[in-house]
């Protein structure tokens, strides 16, 4: 990758790289004093601020502030860049015929400007997904408990498809329901009617539901043992150094085995006081995810 950068530079050398940045396809941002004006569906304006602005080959704009991972105005991938000087501003626009949008960017003044020459070809996997847990658990059934045995994924039921289905040392049917990611108490209340659904098609044969996440909320631990469902805290990815021996015990400590479950929590490391209507909402976006 190679960078060209400009600190402070006078408003016409930056049109300068960027006339030449933009006719190259590089992605440029910049950072200075300025103002922002959108025009299209609806209008919005920002005053003079200290702002990162990014521009992309693809036609991509991003206004960042100090604060939050969200931009404060963007327009998409399709649009064209342009820049000019004019009333003393470095002004870059960004705009699209269909719909109509235009985004305006004014610098009274620019701190830094670069243009990169960027080569990616590498596709996103993404890491710690459901699938990635699905596999854990089918190349060591073990990680549930000793003795499971996995007999099918995404085993219809009345109540929708089981993540995997199989059975534990005694015979017993289990379902299994897995999360990507920490869950709260409408973890508990899914896996519920999954296993009243199985009940009814075996109901002499005591059937057990097990929840596989990261962790879970102290409500939802409740709720599972209200309710005579067990826990395992299981990572969807295997962490450098786990013991994926067989027996399961570096990765997975399932309920009552002495395991703390805030060294399980991944991203959440605090209590769990409060975290149950982020976790609802979370879960909530999970079930329609996956």
């Amino acid at each position: 990758m190679t960078a060209t950068t400009l600190h402070r530079p006078t408003h016409r050398d930056a049109l300068y790289l960027l006339e030449e940045a933009f006719g190259d396809g590089r992605m440029v941002t910049l950072f200075g004093r300025c103002t922002v004006d959108y025009d299209g569906r609806a209008t919005s304006s920002l005053g003079p601020g200290d702002r990162l602005v990014v521009c992309k080959p693809d036609g991509t704009i991003l206004v960042h502030t100090d604060e939050k991972r969200k931009p404060v105005n963007w327009q998409p991938p399709g649009c064209t860049h342009r820049a000019s000087v004019r009333d003393g501003h470095l002004r870059v626009r960004s705009e699209r015929s269909t719909p109509t949008e235009r985004l305006d960017v004014a610098f009274e003044r620019i701190d830094q400007v670069t243009a990169y020459e960027v080569t990616d070809r590498s596709d996103l996997r993404l890491q710690g997904s459901e699938e990635d847990l699905r596999r854990r658990i089918l190349d060591d059934p073990a990680l549930v408990e000793e003795g499971f045995v996995p007999q099918a994924t995404e085993r219809e039921t009345a109540a929708g498809p089981v993540d995997v289905f199989g059975e534990d040392a005694a015979g017993r049917p289990v379902v299994v329901e897995l999360k990507r990611r920490r869950v709260g108490p409408s973890a508990a209340g899914q896996l519920q009617r999954y296993v009243e659904a199985v009940d009814e098609e075996f109901p002499d044969e005591g059937v057990r539901g097990v929840l596989v996440a990261p962790s879970v909320t102290d409500r939802a631990r409740e709720l599972l043992a209200e309710r005579g469902l067990s826990f395992v805290a299981v990572e969807p990815v295997a962490d450098e150094g786990d013991d994926e021996s067989g027996d399961g015990d570096s990765v997975a400590k399932a309920e009552g085995d002495g395991g703390d479950d805030g060294a399980d929590a991944g991203r959440d490391d605090g209590p769990d006081a409060g975290d149950d209507a982020a976790d609802e909402s979370d879960d909530a976006a999970d079930d329609t995810a996956e």
